[in-house]
């Protein structure tokens, strides 16, 4: 794993990680927001999914949801929306391809080799992230857009795995929208 960036923020640190992910074949960004009091404990974590084209750096550069995180001592973890670089499928539209991840694993090509988000942020990223960080299995998961539609279907197809969830405009049924 190699940090890619680390800021001051609110008495903890707001970092920027790359890594080798198994589960999308490529290497992935993820960002974390640890509190100031992980110094000291393991904290809670939100996995935040971010909405069609967003990177792991929309969220953390928009929302300042960092305030919040340390009064209330929890860490964010903020994934890429899906698998990037040369050799994974891509497409024109924006919601289609690299920036569009759905947050679910794909079964047909060129998709199906890379694009297995369902499985990079249920159980990769979390394994990932509780053996590197001091984080508690005390999880929550939200996303907007695109990724309140994942958060959404994920926490349903994971009953007793997160204790929240939220959606904030979710797309919750994306064959019935122009996007998606």
């Amino acid at each position: 794993m190699e940090r890619k960036e680390t800021h001051a923020s609110f008495g903890g640190l707001q970092e920027v990680w790359r890594h080798k992910s198994v589960s999308l074949g490529v290497e992935a960004n993820f960002a974390i927001y640890l509190p100031p009091q992980a110094k000291t404990e393991k904290v809670p974590v939100l996995y935040w999914l971010s909405g069609l084209t967003c990177t792991e750096q929309n969220f953390i550069g928009k929302a300042g949801a960092q305030r919040v995180a340390a009064e209330l001592g929890i860490a964010i973890v903020a994934p890429d929306t899906s698998p990037r670089g040369v050799g994974v499928a891509d497409d024109d539209a924006y919601d289609l391809g690299q920036g569009a991840g759905f947050y679910l694993n794909a079964t047909q090509e060129p998709w199906a080799a890379h694009y297995r988000m369902y499985d990079y942020v249920v159980t990769e990223l979390p394994a990932l992230i509780e053996a590197s960080f001091p984080v508690a299995q005390q999880r929550g998961i939200a996303g907007h857009s695109m990724g309140g539609f994942g958060a959404i279907m994920i926490a349903l197809r994971n009953p007793g795995r997160y204790r929240s969830v939220s959606a904030f405009s979710p797309i919750v049924a994306p064959t019935q929208v122009p996007w998606g």
